[in-house]
Order: C-alpha cells, then structure tokens, then sequence
C-alpha cells in the first residue's frame, strides 16, 4: 500500500485578479521505500501540493491518504497527533524555535508523542548528523547547514513513515545539501517515503522518481 496518496486533488486561492488555481487535478502515489521529487517552475503549486499532503492546509476536491487515512478526516487535535507520529517535515526556512537549543528543537516533536526514548533518540540524530558540540547552542549560533540538520533531526524524532521536504537544500552549499539529501536517500531506502518539492537538479538526482509540476493559468 502506498504511504502517501493523491487523488484528484485541486486548491485554489482568492488572487487580486481573481481565482488563482494553485494545483489542479494532482494524481500522485508514493510507496515505501521512494524517494520522489516534484519539480516545477515557481508558483506551480509545489509548496501547496506539500502543505495539503501533509494535512496542513485542506483541499477543496480531491483525496489525501497516508498510510491509508485521510487526515481531513479527523478532528483537528486528532489531525495534530496523527501528522506527529506518521509525517515528518523540512522546510529551506528551517523554522527552529529561536530560544531553544539545538537538542531542544529536535525534541519539540515528542510534545505530541507518547513514546520513552524521545530523548535518547535525540542524542543518537545529533550524532548520526553531527551535531554533538552544538547540543547546547541556538539557532542564532549555528551555521545555516547545522540549522538544516537540526532541523532534519527534528523531523525524524518520531520515526516517521513519510517525510515531506520543501526545497530543503535551497540555501545550502553543496556539501550541506549533499549531506541532507544523502539522509533523505537512507530514510526512504529504509523503507520510509519521501517526497520533495525542488529546483535544485542535485536534489532530483537523489529521487528515484521525478514528476514535473506546470504553471497552472489564472
């Protein structure tokens, strides 16, 4: 069964000269084990084909389903707990919370996660993206590629079955970027899901799949 499921799925948008249809009819699966890239030009409908499959922003036709459920479905409390424990999220902008430390903003999953080992399962992300002798700085004293995996980290706290990456190396170097796309790869070849929205041709190479996103008139 595919992780993540699209169907049919349409958003649109009041615009200051009328209706602006961000994304139209989107068809799209992704199984266990891909690693998918949507590319497109600017203003396609990428971010918000991510937003609306990650139960963040609600479509006005279509389906989502990850892991079988639709997350419209569900209350919005519900909705809250079931993006916490199935979906993991990278944004370019990181969105770290500013006066919490490295090791802290990795944990601020496990505030809507029943499992014991957040903390310990913290520890063995900073490690594994080198991030040890930054366990107690904030995002203020970190490189932007520490931000990034600081907040790769973060996303993969609750083991997620499905990780939505918005142009996550978008302001990278080419180290830092290969770096998270490599953790990305690992995550979706351990049997996780990934799908990423991109201009970077580095990042597609990464995918084993690729769909290309147009413009949609106004």
């Amino acid at each position: 069964m595919a992780l993540l499921e699209l169907h049919s799925l349409s958003k649109s948008f009041a615009g200051p000269n009328g209706e602006v249809r961000a994304v139209e009819g989107m068809t799209l699966s992704v199984e266990p084990g891909e690693f998918v890239a949507v590319r497109g030009p600017s203003g396609c409908g990428k971010t918000t084909l991510l937003l609306a499959a990650g139960g963040l922003l609600a479509p006005d036709s279509g389906e989502v389903r990850v892991a079988g459920e639709n997350p419209y479905q569900l209350s919005a409390e519900q909705r809250a707990r079931f993006r916490a424990e199935h979906i993991g999220f990278v944004f370019q902008q990181f969105y770290l919370v500013p006066y919490l430390n490295v090791l802290d903003n990795i944990l601020v999953p496990a505030l809507a996660s029943a499992s014991t080992d957040c903390r310990e399962r913290a520890g063995q992300l900073a490690s594994q993206f080198g991030l040890n002798d930054r366990l107690h700085h904030v995002p203020s004293q970190l490189s932007t590629g520490e931000r990034q995996r600081t907040a790769l980290a973060r996303a993969l706290l609750n083991r997620p079955k499905l990780v939505l990456a918005d142009e996550p190396t978008g302001n990278l170097d080419g180290d830092n970027a290969r770096a998270v796309l490599t953790a990305l790869a690992d995550f979706a070849r351990a049997g996780g899901a990934v799908l990423l929205v991109t201009h970077d041709p580095l990042a597609a190479e990464h995918a084993v799949r690729s769909v290309e996103m147009k413009k949609n008139k106004s």
